[in-house]
């Protein structure tokens, strides 16, 4: 991809759409047409795509300029920062496969070019004979002869860093520390200080920096483990960023200490449920940062300490007991279980375990678990066998054979890793992958494996039914992903495959109405040929209404799977791997790699759409009641922009509505309106093809507040409606449409209705007087006008404008601030700002009035009164003398405006 206005936009660069994984891009400094680009390529696959690549006129067209065979990929790619035309470029063998992986091979490499990559040659003298794996190659910025790299060799003893001192041609083994070989395929990034280059810093389990030119390591500051970047600043080198599994750090002090970056939301889940709560909780798993759960919506939005870990390591799924304050959840591998007993913050482990005279348990390295539905102290849990417990854990019985094709070739996991044997887990096959309990029928359980096999039992697990065979269109043994058992049918089920690991990066999605004995594909030429798929979910009232998570995002189908369409309204195209729906507020909850939790909220609208709705030019959508959601209190986070923290659903009105066509000419104009037809607010409506929304909080108006030296707080609080319905009146053209919103009260409110009465009416009533006191302060400034222009310009009437400008200055003074600034005022309050406070104080609360605020009003009324008598007397007889002199005189009256005209309510 290519920017040309700082990252706003970005354009996608014609020649890599197969290219899957590009590990480097060098820019010609003195020329930014030329542009290296490194292919790693697929990595569970051939590729013909890998190598090194290059373009001189910025991207339009290419050559490859490095390249060995389809199976060794460019990794890092580096440039002299003082010539580019010379170039050092490693190359590296390598597979990966859902079994195993194997790094290293004859044509891993590291070469040079000393004319902009139009030759090659290998620079090896020194490095040891034999295949070497992965590369890491790093220059430094101050000394372009000196350059570092760390090699993965099948010498153990020679693994780790070397150093050349002479641009590639010699090079010297320097240190094996652990740090600097511990999983090379993982941990790849080198990097030296832009100023000083005895400093080099490697990625790594914890990070190793030295500072004696690589002779000496030691650990980088605490951070999250599994370093797999570094950056210096280019003008400070004592700033430093680090990317880790963890996330973003940052330095100040060169490495010493570290600080988290904690604003950027880049974390991935493995899986995503929810419960039945208020507000509900979501709970899921995290790459290599456990197991959590918190709030889908808080006070001031869902902050980092709103979340609760309850589990470490990879989290996978984690589940609510249907009925108990109880979360199940576990670590890579199961090799950790956990039930955590929320109200006496106790954990207990109680994963299945090997049984006697029975086979060794096979677990994924993201194994299945399902809490049922039917009974809710049932638990299952997935190895090549399903285990169920129903007694939540502490006991388990096998019910069922092996359900995999158990091939002991995809089962030597040991031997993984090639140069460097590494057995972590994650290769772990021929597993249980998915478990799907009917939700119709507690004995109908539906298994889907990673090595392809879907399995069905109909009697609790007596019995099971390998429909594999029947599968359509499916590839031989593509990962099953998930599989959903329909709230429609008891033999309805949707199966979802993910072939990725084999290279296949199709979709693949199949409905079956009769237990697996037939199937029907769902995938349509609507989703990105390369959106492999790992999760469906069905709408529970809508049959129809389909929602399948890709690698690129969300999709959505109304007919069943016939046709899709990617979902985009603010949603990235990140990899969605789980996906669940709240059923009571309609939420679509999804846990993405990458993107964190995101939320949809409230999909019914969605249930309605059918051809004769798109068919419409306009279209509302049906509604539940809205509530008024009494919202207060205080966030207590000054986190600022430190600090990631996510929104909450809106609790405003939602007026969702679909536009058969983008409204691109004419007026366009939304009220909402009382059901007799007077206009209470207008809102902006949306002109978009398709569906839009546009939220209503509830509230008419502000107050127009009289004018003053400083701002009137008072004037930002504004009046909510009353329960009730009300019209949304859209006007398009010449053609109106129209829709009623019903709003309510919150019913978990303890404020009683004659308690809202009484804040209704004091609240209208104070409204009223601050637009009342607005608009005889807007008459004052008016006359004062005039009075000012004869003061200036009539001397005959001077004396006449002087006393009325005089007296209605000092009226003008004991009812607004007039000195100060916009913000400070440099007097006492007068009655604009003390009934403007009193106003916003008794609007802005949804309890009743309380006793000093009734007294405070009986206060500001009498003090009102007095004023506005005392305007009718300055104006009965100074304004009189002078109005009779402009009228004798053939002057103008002052030009005042009606007060509804003055108010902008006519």
């Amino acid at each position: 991809y290519r920017t040309t206005d700082g990252g706003s936009n970005w354009n996608a660069i014609p020649g890599f759409e197969n290219s899957e994984r590009i590990a480097s891009v060098v820019i010609d400094p003195n020329n930014t047409d030329v542009v290296y680009v490194g292919v790693l390529g697929a990595l569970w696959s051939d590729s013909e795509d890998r190598g090194v690549y290059k373009t001189t006129d910025g991207g339009k067209t290419w050559s490859k300029i490095l390249y060995i065979n389809p199976s060794t990929g460019a990794g890092d790619v580096i440039m002299d920062p003082n010539n580019p035309n010379t170039l050092y470029a490693s190359l590296w063998e390598f597979r990966r496969s859902a079994w195993g992986f194997t790094s290293g091979g004859a044509n891993s490499a590291l070469y040079k070019s000393t004319d902009g990559g139009s030759t090659w040659n290998k620079i090896h003298k020194g490095f040891p004979s034999g295949d070497l794996g992965r590369i890491a190659i790093a220059i430094a910025p101050s000394d372009s002869n000196i350059l570092y790299s760390v090699l993965e060799t099948n010498d153990k003893t020679k693994n780790g860093l070397w150093k050349s001192t002479d641009s590639g041609q010699n090079w010297e083994h320097l240190n094996n520390d652990f740090g600097l070989v511990v999983r090379p395929f993982y941990f790849s990034r080198i990097t030296i200080d832009p100023k000083n280059p005895d400093i080099v810093v490697k990625g790594g389990l914890n990070g190793s920096i030295s500072r004696d030119g690589g002779k000496t390591f030691k650990d980088l500051g605490r951070m999250h483990s599994d370093i797999h970047d570094i950056a210096f600043h280019i003008n400070d080198s004592d700033i430093m960023y680090s990317g880790t599994d963890g996330g973003v750090y940052r330095s100040w002090n060169g490495g010493t200490t570290f600080e988290i970056v904690e604003n950027l939301p880049l974390s991935q889940f493995y899986h995503i449920s929810v419960d039945d709560a208020e507000p509900y909780n979501v709970y899921g798993g995290l790459q290599d940062n456990g197991s959590w759960y918190g709030p889908s919506s808080s006070s001031g939005g869902v902050n980092a300490r709103d979340w609760n870990s309850i589990g470490y390591g990879d989290g996978f799924r984690v589940l609510k007991h249907p009925t108990k304050n109880i979360v199940y959840s576990e670590m890579q591998g199961a090799q950790n279980v956990w039930r955590y007993d929320i109200d006496r913050n106790r954990t207990k482990t109680v994963q299945p375990l090997q049984e006697k005279d029975k086979a060794k348990l096979r677990f994924n390295w993201n194994a299945p678990m399902a809490v049922s539905a039917h009974a809710p102290d049932r638990f299952y849990m997935g190895s090549q066998f399903l285990h169920k417990s129903d007694d939540m854990g502490d006991s388990w019985s096998i019910i069922s054979p092996d359900l995999t094709t158990n091939d002991p070739s995809k089962q030597n996991q040991s031997e993984s890793g090639g140069l460097s044997v590494d057995n972590s887990g994650a290769e772990n096959h021929t597993t249980i992958f998915t478990i799907a309990e009917s939700p119709l029928d507690e004995n109908i359980l539906w298994v889907g494996t990673d090595d392809g096999n879907v399995q069905v039992t109909r009697d609790g697990g007596k019995t099971w039914d390998n429909v594999t065979m029947n599968l359509t269109g499916i590839p031989a043994n593509t990962w099953v992903y998930h599989i959903e058992a329909s709230v429609h049918g008891e033999g309805t089920a949707y199966a979802v495959f993910d072939g990725h690991t084999h290279g296949d990066l199709k979709p693949y999605a199949l409905k079956t109405t009769d237990y697996g004995k037939t199937w029907m594909n769902i995938i349509s030429d609507d989703i990105e040929g390369n959106a492999f798929v790992r999760n469906i979910q069905e709408d529970y009232e809508n049959e129809s209404l389909l929602f399948l998570g890709t690698e690129f995002g969300l999709y959505v189908t109304i007919d069943g799977g016939n046709n899709w369409s990617k979902f985009t309204n603010n949603m990235p195209a990140a990899a969605i791997h789980f996906i669940d729906m709240q059923k009571k507020t309609n939420d679509i909850v999804m846990g993405t790699h990458g993107r964190g939790v995101i939320i949809i909220d409230d999909i019914s609208p969605l249930r309605e759409l059918s051809q004769e709705v798109l068919a419409k030019d306009v279209h509302f959508f049906k509604a539940k009641p809205f509530t008024m959601v009494e919202e207060s209190g205080f966030a207590g986070s000054f986190g600022a922009e430190t600090q990631f923290v996510g929104r909450n659903r809106s609790t405003s009105a939602r007026i969702i509505y679909y536009l058969k066509k983008r409204h691109t000419f004419g007026k366009m104009k939304m009220e909402v309106q009382d059901m007799d037809g007077n206009k209470i607010t207008s809102l902006s409506p949306g002109k978009s093809k398709g569906i839009n929304i546009v939220t209503w909080n509830f509230i008419s108006s502000l107050p127009k507040m009289a004018e003053g030296k400083t701002l009137a707080f008072g004037g930002f609080t504004p009046k909510r409606v009353p329960a009730g319905k009300y019209k949304v009146v859209l006007t398009k053209g010449k053609k109106t449409y129209e829709h009623i919103v019903e709003v309510e009260y919150d019913s978990s409110s303890l404020t009683t209705m004659a308690e809202r009465k009484e804040q209704e009416q004091y609240t209208n009533t104070l409204f009223n007087m601050v637009e009342d006191l607005a608009y005889m302060v807007y008459e004052i400034n008016e006359t004062k006008k005039t009075a000012q222009d004869i003061i200036d310009n009539h001397p005959r009437g001077k004396k006449s404008a002087q006393r009325l400008y005089d007296a209605l200055e000092d009226l003008r003074k004991d009812l607004v601030i007039t000195t100060g600034d916009n913000y400070v005022a440099s007097a006492d309050p007068e009655l604009r700002e003390r009934m403007g406070d009193l106003y916003s104080g008794v609007a802005g609360t949804y309890d009743g009035v309380s006793a000093a605020r009734k007294d405070n009003f009986k206060l500001i009324e009498e003090e009102f009164e007095k004023e506005k008598d005392r305007y009718t007397k300055i104006m009965a007889k100074e304004g009189k003398k002078f109005m009779s002199y402009l009228a004798k005189n053939d002057l103008a009256n002052p030009i005042i405006k009606t007060r509804e005209e003055f108010l902008d309510k006519k």
